[in-house]
């Protein structure tokens, strides 16, 4: 049962931004911290950051300074505005509780290249 709907990826030249967005129902979504992951091909994935219900965020070295988790209690959806994007951060992004449950959406694709 698909819990996180996201979106807004896309295709984004180096140095670009780009934000991505995700809503959840409020039962799963209210109160609790959520996490935005990403995946690349041939790789595990990976939490980026997270923010708690009360909206302290804390990120992954790899995005510090460049991403900004932020989330809408009474729409209960969560974003992550990217900055400053690099190549590497190419991968299928997923929004999750923190630390997540086993029902994960379909995630949005970024790719970040010239």
């Amino acid at each position: 049962q698909v819990q996180f709907v996201e979106s807004g990826g896309g295709l984004v030249q180096p140095g670009g931004s780009l934000i991505v967005s995700c809503v959840a129902p409020g039962s799963i979504f209210r109160g609790y911290a959520m996490g935005w992951y990403r995946q690349a091909p041939g790789m595990q994935r990976e939490l980026v950051a997270a923010i708690t219900g009360r909206g302290i965020a804390n990120y992954a070295d790899s995005v510090k300074g460049r991403f900004t988790i932020s989330r809408d209690n009474a729409k209960n959806m969560v974003y992550l505005q990217m900055n400053n994007l690099k190549p590497e951060d190419t991968a299928v992004y997923y929004c999750n509780r923190s630390p997540p449950n086993n029902s994960w959406g379909q995630g949005t694709q970024v790719t970040v290249s010239s």
